[in-house]
């Protein structure tokens, strides 16, 4: 299967937009990457990583106290890898590329790798948004049906009961397994990923052993093998439910859309722009403490029309793109509550289960 076209419309509303986002930031006169106010927040949630990481391993506190740190390590590295690692992969945490390679490599120490995550992430699922077949977000068969294209199954019935359970194995499964799936077919899906240099191929086998050494290894000599598996467990099991879920409330509800190419052509109905729109939900934009935490990825309409602008300015340049859809009549999805995201998240599973 060849990877499906954009249609090219005369007008393009992407051109409208690109125009209108670089006025505004000519105006303003602010740098599209990260600022004083993203560089304090990294180091606020790198600092906080390792101040629990070496408590847990060296200073071990009763098991109550450790499973709630596991917990919070797990949070800190999926905030980690929304607001460091995600915009250094883009491109847009820094106007200096060696911060943006050093801010994308945190994955590597996280136990993913940042080489695989930009084919699967950047390339695959910015191009082609919800498509089947094409954007492997969308693919946790046999286990979920995200979208109506997928073959259904009996077992889909109960989806919306136990879908919390499969994207809490996300984190693990991604580290152990998909990221090597990946490096040994040298695909993402049905797309290849670029040739690898043999830089790219030490830098994946030694960061996957620093990461053992670092968080099976050490733990184990330190802490004993019973408490570590539990603890890791614990720890892999909420970092993968917070980064599944902020995803799926981007992309997977009631109103978003999964296009299909034309059988004949290969082409999508929309342009890209539009597909996006289309295809992609923002949710409690209005709240402070969501929208840091997830290092702006709520303004995921935002995140996917301008990749390489930096989630600081996502507030500001929502106006604009908003308004630019209100004058041209086409979907802006957003949810003014995560609950509700959550809710319309839950409702598009039930019905894909049933339907």
């Amino acid at each position: 299967m060849a990877t499906p076209k954009f249609s090219r419309p005369d007008i393009s509303f992407h051109l409208e937009l690109k125009k209108r986002i670089s006025d505004y930031f000519k105006e303003v006169g602010y740098s599209q990457t990260g600022n004083s106010q993203l560089f304090i927040k990294a180091t606020v949630l790198v600092v906080a990583f390792l101040a629990f990481y070496v408590h847990l391993v060296f200073f071990t506190p009763h098991w109550a106290f450790a499973l709630l740190e596991c917990v919070i390590l797990g949070a800190l590295t999926a905030s980690i890898g929304f607001n460091v690692m995600h915009d250094g992969a883009h491109g847009s945490f820094s106007r200096y590329q060696w911060l943006n390679k050093a801010a994308g490599m945190s994955i590597n120490f996280l136990g993913a790798n940042v080489f695989m995550w930009k084919t699967k992430h950047n390339v695959v699922h910015h191009s082609y948004t919800n498509v089947e077949g094409v954007d492997d977000d969308m693919n946790a068969r046999p286990f979920l049906r995200l979208c109506p294209a997928q073959k259904r199954y009996k077992i889909h019935r109960f989806q919306h009961y136990y879908f919390l359970l499969t994207y809490s194995l996300l984190y693990l499964y991604w580290v152990f397994f998909t990221d090597y799936k990946k490096y040994v077919t040298q695909r993402v899906g049905l797309v290849p990923i670029q040739k690898m240099k043999v830089m790219d191929h030490i830098s994946f086998w030694g960061f996957k052993l620093i990461h053992a050494a670092l968080f099976i290894v050490l733990p184990i000599y330190v802490v004993g093998f019973l408490p570590w598996l539990v603890g890791f467990t614990v720890y892999g099991l909420f970092a993968g439910l917070m980064l599944t879920v902020v995803f799926q409330l981007a992309h997977s509800l009631e109103e978003t859309a999964f296009p299909l190419p034309d059988v004949q052509t290969n082409k999508l109905e929309d342009e890209w722009a539009i597909h996006q729109l289309k295809t992609t939900a923002n949710f409690a934009t209005n709240n402070k403490v969501i929208s840091w935490v997830l290092g702006g990825l709520n303004f995921q309409v935002e995140h996917h029309l301008f990749p390489k602008i930096s989630h600081v300015h996502y507030p500001a340049i929502s106006k604009i793109i908003k308004e630019a859809c209100c004058e041209y009549n086409i979907p802006y999805l957003e949810h003014a509550k995560m609950r509700l995201a959550f809710w319309s998240h839950v409702k598009h599973l039930k019905m894909l289960g049933r339907a």
